[in-house]
């Protein structure tokens, strides 16, 4: 994980921190041998997002203390599924991205050029 290249060739950037996000909860889009569901797209997520990833059975919007999640709001940055995202992306509501935190794998589900049609500022808030 140490040596994680992002969707751009270079090393993996943090995500986000606050809140905590990642397979490993450390704030990095990592991936590993137990990550079955490749959380490796950092992705700045919508109310239209949360609305559609809800109905799809996934509530990233309701808090779960039992497991450490604060619940995401509209402008949250969280390590999403790369399929989730495609699907996302499918469905016309795929929420933007920031590619330098981004891990590589994510290409093995979506094109880079998809990718960075969606792309943000690592800055932007």
């Amino acid at each position: 994980m140490a040596n994680a290249s992002n969707v751009l060739g270079t090393p993996l950037q943090l995500c986000c921190t606050s809140p905590i996000t990642g397979y490993y909860r450390d704030g990095m889009c990592s991936t590993g041998a137990g990550d079955v569901g490749a959380h490796v797209v950092c992705a700045q997520v919508t109310a239209e997002f949360l609305q559609y990833t809800q109905s799809r059975g996934n509530d990233l919007s309701t808090p779960m203390p039992m497991f450490n999640f604060p619940g995401l709001k509209p402008g949250d940055r969280w390590c999403l599924c790369a399929s989730r995202w495609k699907e996302a992306l499918d469905a016309g509501v795929a929420p933007p991205v920031v590619l330098a935190s981004t891990h590589a794998s994510a290409l093995e589900y979506v094109s880079l050029n998809e990718l960075k049609q969606h792309a943000i500022d690592p800055e932007a808030v």
